[in-house]
C-alpha cells in the first residue's frame, strides 16, 4: 500500500476532517476566550475562591461588633441550713451582650483579613492573565500546525511532481537513475513529515477543544497582508518599572504585610484587653421556705436582674510563650520580605526576557520575510536551470525544501511575536481582555 493511503493516515485525515463538518465554523480568538472564561475549571475555581475572600473577611470583622445572646432556662434550687430549708423553682430568661473596647490582637487579625481580600484579587488577576495566555497559545498552536501541514502537503505534491518528471526523463534517457532515487527518497521523507504534521495538528486541536469546551474548533488565520504591532513602549526600563505592579509582586507584598501584622498580634500578647458587658434578665419564682419544724412560708412572684460593667484583662506571665512567639514571627516576617524581593527580581527578569525576546522575534520575522522572497526567486531560477539542463533534480528539490521550510518558520515566528507581546504585558501586570481584542483585530474577518 502506498504511504499516501496507509490506515493511520486515513484515520488522521478523518479526524482532521471533523473540523470541516457542517456544525464547525471559523471562530475568533475573542470568541474562544469568552467561551473559556465560562468553561475553564482552573479559572472558575480561582474566581470562586476570590469571591469567597470577602465573606471570610466579613466574618473577621465580627470581632469589632457586639456579641449578643439570649438564654432560657427552667430550674429548681434548694438551700438547706441547720435551721431552715428553702426551695425555689421557675423559668427565667436573660439577654447578654459584649462589646470589645480595646484588643490590639483583634485589630491586627481584621487587618490581615482585609489584606486577604487583596491577595485573592491578585490570585484572580493571575488566573485571568494565565487564561488569556493559555487560550492564545492553544489558538496559535493550531494555526501553526495548520500552516506546517499545508507546507508539508505542498512540499509532498511538488516533490511527487519532481519524482514523476525524473522517472519520465530516465525512461527517455535524459536523466540518470540517481535522479529518480533521490526524488523517491525525498518523496518518502516528505510523506513521513506530512504524517507527523497531521498528527501534530490533531493533537493541537484536541488541546484547544478541551480548553474552550467545544469540538471542531476552527481558528481564524491572520489577515493578509500580515501587519504585526510594534512593542510599545519601546523601552525595556518602562516595562521593568511596570512589573512592580504585577499580580505576583502584589501578592508577595500582601504576604509581607500580613507577616508584619502577625508580629503585631504576637506582641499584643503583652497588652491588656478591655471589654464592655451587660445583661438583663426576667424570671418567675415559686418557692417554699421551711422555718423550724412547724412554720412553712410559700411565695411566688416575678424577678428581674440587670448588670453592666467593664472588664480589664491584663496578662502577667504566660511561660515565655509570648516572647517566643514574637521571635518566631520576626523570622517569618524576614522570610516574607525575602519572598517579596524574589518576586520583584523574578518579575524584572521576566519583563526583560520577554521584551528582548519579542524584539528578537520581530527581527526574525523581517529576516524570514526576506528569506521567503529570496527562496522563491532561487526556486524559480533553479527550475529554469533544470529545464535547460544546467541544474540537476536534486538542486530543485533542495530549493523547494528551503522555500517551504522558510514559509513554515515565518508563520510560526509571527505567532510567536503575538504570544510574546501578550507574555510581556503579563509580566508587567498589564495584560487584560482588551489585549485579546487587539490581537483579535489582526485576524481575518
Amino acid at each position: 500500500m502506498s504511504p499516501a493511503f496507509t490506515p493511520r493516515r486515513l484515520v488522521l485525515a478523518a479526524a482532521l476532517a471533523l473540523g470541516a463538518l457542517p456544525g464547525a465554523y471559523a471562530q475568533s480568538l475573542q470568541e474562544l476566550y469568552d467561551t473559556a472564561r465560562g468553561y475553564d475549571a482552573t479559572y472558575l475555581a480561582a474566581r470562586a475562591l476570590a469571591d469567597s475572600a470577602q465573606y471570610k473577611a466579613d466574618q473577621t470583622h465580627a470581632l469589632r461588633r457586639p456579641n449578643v445572646g439570649a438564654a432560657l432556662s427552667y430550674g429548681r434550687t434548694t438551700n438547706e441550713t441547720p435551721v431552715s430549708e428553702t426551695t425555689n423553682r421557675g423559668p427565667s430568661a436573660s439577654l447578654n451582650a459584649r462589646q470589645s473596647l480595646f484588643n490590639r490582637g483583634n485589630d491586627a487579625t481584621i487587618s490581615q483579613a482585609d489584606l486577604g481580600v487583596d491577595a485573592a484579587k491578585a490570585d484572580l488577576a493571575i488566573a485571568e492573565q494565565d487564561l488569556i495566555v493559555r487560550v492564545a497559545t492553544a489558538y496559535f498552536d493550531v494555526l501553526a500546525a495548520q500552516d506546517a501541514l499545508t507546507t508539508a502537503q505542498a512540499s509532498t505534491k511538488a516533490i511527487s511532481e519532481q519524482l514523476a518528471s525524473a522517472k519520465r526523463n530516465f525512461e527517455v534517457g535524459t536523466a540518470t537513475i540517481t535522479d529518480t532515487r533521490e526524488a523517491q527518497a525525498r518523496y518518502d521523507l516528505a510523506t513521513a513529515q506530512e504524517l507527523a504534521a497531521e498528527n501534530d495538528l490533531l493533537t493541537k486541536r484536541i488541546a484547544l477543544d478541551q480548553l474552550v469546551g467545544r469540538s471542531g474548533v476552527q481558528p481564524k488565520p491572520l489577515a493578509v497582508p500580515v501587519a504585526l504591532p510594534p512593542v510599545a513602549p519601546a523601552d525595556v526600563n518602562a516595562w521593568v518599572s511596570q512589573a512592580e505592579a504585577s499580580p505576583p509582586v502584589r501578592k508577595a507584598r500582601v504576604g509581607y504585610e500580613v507577616a508584619q501584622l502577625e508580629t503585631t498580634k504576637a506582641r499584643a500578647g503583652h497588652l491588656p484587653t478591655v471589654e464592655l458587658s451587660g445583661s438583663v434578665g426576667q424570671g418567675r419564682t415559686i418557692g417554699q421556705s421551711q422555718q423550724g419544724p412547724t412554720q412553712t412560708i410559700n411565695y411566688r412572684g416575678d424577678t428581674s436582674q440587670s448588670s453592666v460593667g467593664i472588664t480589664l484583662n491584663l496578662p502577667l506571665f504566660a511561660g515565655f510563650s509570648v516572647q517566643n512567639r514574637v521571635k518566631e514571627t520576626l523570622l517569618l516576617e524576614e522570610q516574607s520580605r525575602n519572598n517579596l524581593d524574589a518576586a520583584r527580581r523574578s518579575a524584572t527578569q521576566a519583563a526583560r526576557t520577554a521584551y528582548f525576546g519579542t524584539q528578537s522575534l520581530q527581527a526574525r520575522v523581517k529576516a524570514l520575510e526576506a528569506a521567503e522572497s529570496s527562496s522563491q526567486v532561487a526556486l524559480d531560477a533553479t527550475q529554469l536551470g533544470y529545464k535547460v539542463g544546467v541544474r540537476v533534480n536534486l538542486d530543485v528539490l533542495n530549493a523547494q525544501t528551503q522555500l517551504y521550510s522558510t514559509r513554515r518558520d515565518l508563520a510560526r515566528a509571527r505567532y510567536d511575536v503575538l504570544l510574546n507581546i501578550l507574555r510581556l504585558r503579563q509580566t508587567a501586570g498589564q495584560l487584560s481582555p482588551a489585549d485579546v481584542a487587539a490581537v483579535n483585530s489582526l485576524l481575518a474577518k
